[in-house]
């Protein structure tokens, strides 16, 4: 429909009314393609001087964390911010009411700061929140100085049916806002576990006369566990299994921090006892009082089938035995950036018999919870490996998750899983 398909007289108020309400809706198109914050802004306000035929008109988005509303200066894209709460627009954004200011100088409300500050002179104010479809205030429009004369009941229904429009326009661009914020972090997500994906182990080593094996399933994208191997030259080999408190991102990059720590400490000296305290004494210096890693180094000779080890408040780690009970390897310190300074030394010398079956693990696999709230256990892990020794390596971590998946029994994954396999042929 347009203007000319009326019979209503040039000039008359109800052929400019129509004219407005026409133009109106073509605004209403403008704003529904429009996908950038402060294009919208400028067109919102663009829209409001034009329909309402006033010097100034301002969008006063409300920010939630701050509980503040805000300008953009578009000449300087500058934010201007007030507590949601203050002058004419506060008042207007707490009542989700429109308001009408006749004499601007007449309302305490007013702030006169701004015109002493720019020598303009405000006279009348229509001040509007801007509302989503379920009545949720985003903002307010403000609409100053009427060309001619006051703002009239017209005027104000123009600003209503406006900033009805504004207001689902505005809620959109926030719901485009977060939608992209949202695929930017979820590809920062999944760059962060292919990058730390990439720090663990693409293969067992092969070491003759036994069967290895790594795994690790985050809880979240990213997590807070890792696994290492490490042949030496002289045949020997280094594995580590570490556990961050927590999981998630904060967690992935502690995880990361310590195995760059781990591999310079490894590097340096082969006695695991030596590179616990000089990952401890490195990380005690800067992580934060709420986090810390506990961590089991081991070193085992192939050619001997021994082992020694250093637990910094990682456990239980258990040696299940072919021939006999199975042995709990303790603990020997606390977790790694508790107490600076603090030295770790090796255990004794350990033996792998034939079917002996070393399984290091962190501690989400027996405190995974079924819906009743029931942790897995250690009695269960424990039993799950004898029952599973004649399994390969591989296997027996795959099987053991299976049964966890089966007693979890729709329950999530509330922390990360690492487990490495060491199987005496």
């Amino acid at each position: 429909m347009s203007i000319s398909d009326t019979q209503l007289p040039v000039g008359s108020e109800e052929h400019d009314k129509v004219t407005e309400l026409l133009r109106l809706m073509e605004i209403s198109q403008q704003l529904a393609a429009t996908v950038d914050l402060q294009e919208l802004l400028a067109l919102i306000e663009q829209a409001a001087r034009e329909l309402l035929r006033c010097d100034r008109a301002t969008v006063f988005v409300y920010d939630a964390p701050t509980h503040e509303l805000y300008s953009y200066v578009q000449a300087r894209s500058e934010q201007i911010r007030f507590p949601a709460d203050r002058g004419l627009a506060g008042a207007c954004f707490l009542t989700g009411q429109l308001t009408h200011t006749p004499d601007a100088y007449a309302d305490d409300r007013f702030n006169r700061a701004v015109d002493a500050s720019t020598g303009y002179r405000t006279r009348n104010i229509l001040t509007c929140p801007l509302t989503t479809v379920d009545r949720t205030v985003v903002g307010v429009l403000q609409s100053l100085n009427k060309h001619e004369g006051g703002f009239t009941e017209w005027d104000q229904t123009l600003m209503q049916t406006l900033s009805a429009q504004c207001g689902v326009a505005l809620q959109r661009q926030f719901l485009l806002q977060e939608f992209a914020q949202k695929q930017r972090l979820e590809r920062e997500l999944t760059l962060a576990r292919d990058i730390q994906q990439g720090l663990l182990p693409g293969m067992a080593p092969q070491a003759e006369g036994y069967d290895i094996a790594g795994w690790n399933q985050p809880a979240d994208q990213t997590g807070g566990d890792f696994y290492h191997f490490q042949t030496l030259p002289d045949g020997r080999l280094c594995l580590v299994v570490a556990d961050v408190t927590g999981h998630g991102i904060a967690a992935a990059l502690l995880a990361s921090q310590c195995y760059a720590l781990y591999r310079a400490a490894m590097f340096a000296s082969t006695d695991v006892g030596e590179t616990a305290t000089q990952v401890n004494g490195l990380l005690s210096e800067d992580i934060p009082l709420d986090r810390f890693v506990t961590a089991f180094f081991t070193l085992l000779d192939p050619a001997t089938g021994e082992f020694v080890y250093a637990a910094a408040g990682h456990g239980p780690v258990y040696l299940i035995r072919f021939q006999g009970d199975n042995v709990e390897l303790e603990a020997q310190g606390p977790p790694l950036g508790v107490i600076g300074g603090l030295a770790y030394k090796a255990s004794d010398p350990i033996r792998l018999e034939q079917g002996d079956i070393l399984f290091l693990c962190t501690d989400g696999f027996f405190e995974w919870e079924n819906r009743q709230q029931e942790a897995y256990g250690v009695e269960r892990l424990c039993a799950a490996i004898a029952r599973l020794a004649d399994r390969p390596a591989s296997e027996i971590i795959s099987s053991i998750y299976r049964e966890l998946l089966e007693h979890a029994d729709g329950a999530e994954q509330s922390d990360d899983l690492t487990a490495v396999v060491v199987k005496k042929l």
